[in-house]
């Protein structure tokens, strides 16, 4: 690795039960950086995450299909080319009711944790 940059062609795929491609190129499982993370996903068609609290700031960015996210129980749907940031401590659910799969990429500040999302039971 050079000192002045990092070229990722490797990204930490994340296991996950419920089909959902996760590919960190930068963050805790890739890369030790806890400064931030950025995951490539592609999630299947009618997935959906528990409601989370997270204490990092996440920016969304669709490639392709569409994604539901309800904030304060507000709905919004982000289709490819939307993007959207939401600041830490807000209540929200991120799911694809959709039958097509929904590609996107997603940056985390600080990085994406387990233990800093706080997903609901």
């Amino acid at each position: 690795m050079s000192e002045r940059y990092k070229l990722q062609r490797d990204p930490f795929v994340v296991p996950t039960a419920d089909n959902k491609v996760i590919r960190e190129h930068f963050g805790r499982a890739s890369t030790r950086d806890d400064d931030y993370s950025i995951a490539h996903m592609i999630a299947p068609p009618h997935w959906a995450e528990p409601y989370q609290t997270p204490e990092f700031d996440e920016v969304t960015l669709v490639v392709r299909g569409a994604k539901q996210i309800i904030i304060d129980d507000k709905k919004l749907i982000l289709s490819a080319g939307d993007s959207i940031r939401i600041k830490a401590g807000v209540r929200i659910q991120y799911s694809n009711p959709h039958d097509e799969e929904c590609e996107y990429v997603s940056i985390c500040y600080p990085a994406f944790s387990i233990d800093r999302v706080h997903r609901e039971d």
